[in-house]
Formats: C-alpha cells, structure tokens, sequence
C-alpha cells in the first residue's frame, strides 16, 4: 500500500475528524485514524463507537489499495511540521510499519491491523431529508451552547430536531434557559423528531459552515447520517423523551423592553465582573425608558451600577439574571436590537430579536430569572 499527498491537504482533512477521538479510549485502537485506500481514493475515518466520521481525499499517486490504522497524537504533531508538500506513505501489510517520507526526511510509525477497527453501523429504514449546509450549520451553531451537562438528564444533553411539512425546529435546554431555532424554508414529507447528542454537532457546525450544499440527513429510530461533500458522519441518537418544551415559553408577556444589543452585552460584562461569583446574578430595574444594570458581592465588598436608554412598554419593574446565561444568548443573536419580554420577576424572560432581517427564520431564547435578595 503507498500513496502520494499534499500534507496540507491531509492535515486539514484529518483536523477535520479528529474531534471523534476520545482522550481515553476503552479500545487501544480508537487511538487510531483508519486509512482506506481504494481505486476510488483516500477514506479517512475516526470513531469513538457512538460516532464514525468519515471524510475521502483523492491522493496525487497511488498503488497497492489497502488499509491500515495510523495512530493519531504523532501522525498529526508530525504533519504541523511541515510546509504544504507531497509526502509520501509506504504500507507494510506484513507487520503494518508505516514510512513517512517527505522532502529529505524519513520518518517510521507502527500501524495496527485494520480489521480491529469497530465497523460503522449500517443503517437500515432509513427516513431521508434534504437540508441546505447553511441552515444545518446554522441551527446547530445557534442552539449547541444552550444544551445541558447533567449525566441524569441525557435527553438535555443534545439538540431536539423537529421536522414538519410546515417547518424544522432545533431546541436546546438545560432547565436554566432554552433556545428554539426555527426555518419556515426547510420542510419535511411528514413530521418526526429525535435527539441528536451535541459532539457530532460540534463536529459538522465547524464543518458545515464552510460548505454552501445540501446535506443529505438520514434517521431511523436509533441512528442518524449525514452526508455530503466528501464527508460522512453517523451518531447514535439519544434515547429518550424530549421535555414539552412549547409548555415552559411564557405567552404573556407585557412587560417588553427594546435596547441595543451591544450596549447591554458590553454593559454586562462589566457589572458582571463584581458579581457574586457563585450565583452570578445581575439586577435588571427598568424604571421608564432607563435600565440599571446592578451588581454585588457582599463577601468582598464589590458592587458595580451602570445606566442606559432603553425603550419600554409595561409597568416599571425589577429582575435578576445570570450574567453568564444573558452573555451567552446576547452573543448568539446577530441583529442589531434585542427585545427582552418579561411577565414578573419570577416568570421566565425571553429574549428575541428586536427586528428579523431574515424572514424565513425565528429564533426565541428564554432564561430563566434568579431570585433577587433583598
């Protein structure tokens, strides 16, 4: 087996996939990039066995088809090395010994035997649907940071896609604040959900927003396939039952205040900074068309208020936020005004744009309030 190419091309392809390893793997060889030669080109694959990701790259050269597995701490610490020239690889498939050479160098790397490499599942029964890269990428890059870490609640841990003949919704949630991403211009044959886990995610949003395809997206009741480019990936979906998300989104909410969404992001940061550092909390008092934004800390003494323009409809009110959460969701909305709609100091608040730019999506937030002490 050998094969001739562009270390640039084979780094950037490898980065591409690397994410799927773990840092410890159970298996040895999940280690490991599977390298697939065929007359077709070059499969490069990782897995960490809830995911399999895949991407083909065409060599310059090569002869002997064949496969083996390249650990992949060295292999890729090796490539950073080098300027973007051909290199060339050479296969031992008696003993699986891997020589690297390039330019004047000649470096040497045990492989492993393939054939232990865990095989990706095939999916059967698939439902397929087409959707464009930059909605994928999108909804994904919209809605991953608001998903949950708590190991007992595995179904908040990922992104809920709902597919309708209407419309395709992504929601995340981890019980503190939630986020509902919407398309009126991506549609489905019937409806159907699943929960897709957040690190394939992460993996195709970096991805996806480079592409301008569509992706072919295909599910059955414990897996799902995307594919496009020269990339596959499949994932183990996340068994469960999603929340009823729509039950926690206040309906009335009279209480709406419209501000410039920097102003108050960078307004934020800095009252945060002489927060409690445990609860994070920052109090909103909206008093006619002034907001002040206020913080302490009573262990250390720090305390922090400032002042903006706003305009406002309802009655002047007072209520807490964590900072962290406001920062997270102001920094995933694009438009230049925020509209933040509130019912009371104990209900939920809900951030929106203040204008949509971009008719045929709609994206709501909701955070939930911290209690204010006296």
């Amino acid at each position: 087996m050998k094969f001739i190419v562009s270390s640039n091309t084979l780094l950037k392809s490898l980065l591409s996939i690397s994410g799927v390893i773990n840092t410890s793997n159970t298996l040895p060889i999940l280690d490991d990039f599977l390298f697939e030669l065929t007359k077709d080109g070059l499969m490069l694959t990782t897995s960490d066995l809830e995911t399999t990701m895949s991407v083909q790259i065409k060599p310059d050269k090569s002869e002997d088809p064949g496969a083996v597995t390249i650990p992949a701490k060295i292999l890729l610490d090796t490539l950073k090395t080098f300027p973007d020239i051909p290199i060339t690889f050479t296969i031992d498939p008696a003993n699986f010994g891997i020589e690297i050479s390039a330019q004047e160098g000649k470096y040497k790397i045990t492989g492993h035997n393939p054939k232990e490499y865990p095989k990706a599942p095939k999916l059967e029964e698939v439902k397929p649907i087409m959707v464009p890269s930059q909605v994928l990428g999108r909804a994904f890059q919209k809605t991953l940071f608001a998903t949950g870490n708590d190991d007992l609640r595995p179904v908040l841990s990922g992104v809920f896609c709902e597919f309708t003949p209407d419309d395709v919704v992504f929601v995340a949630t981890d019980a503190h604040k939630l986020v509902r991403y919407r398309r009126t211009d991506t549609k489905a044959d019937e409806s159907d959900s699943f929960i897709l886990p957040k690190k394939p995610l992460n993996q195709l949003r970096n991805i996806l927003s480079q592409e301008e395809t569509d992706v072919k997206l295909e599910y059955n009741q414990t897996n799902a396939r995307f594919t496009f480019s020269n990339v596959q990936l499949i994932c183990r979906l996340i068994d469960g039952k999603y929340p009823n998300y729509e039950s926690v989104i206040p309906a009335e909410n009279p209480n709406r205040l419209t501000i410039d969404r920097l102003a108050l992001l960078n307004s934020i940061k800095r009252i945060a900074l002489f927060a409690n550092q445990s609860t994070h909390q920052v109090r909103f008092k909206i008093v006619g068309q002034e907001l002040t934004l206020s913080a302490e800390d009573i262990d250390f003494s720090n305390e922090a208020k400032e002042r903006l323009t706003c305009s406002f409809e309802g009655d002047d009110m007072e209520i807490g936020f964590n900072s962290k959460f406001m920062l997270e969701m102001l920094n995933n909305i694009d438009e230049d005004e925020i509209r933040i709609e509130m019912s009371a100091p104990n209900r939920a608040g809900i951030l929106v744009p203040a204008s949509k730019t971009e008719v045929k999506e709609d994206i709501l937030m909701l955070v939930m309030p911290v209690m204010l002490g006296k």
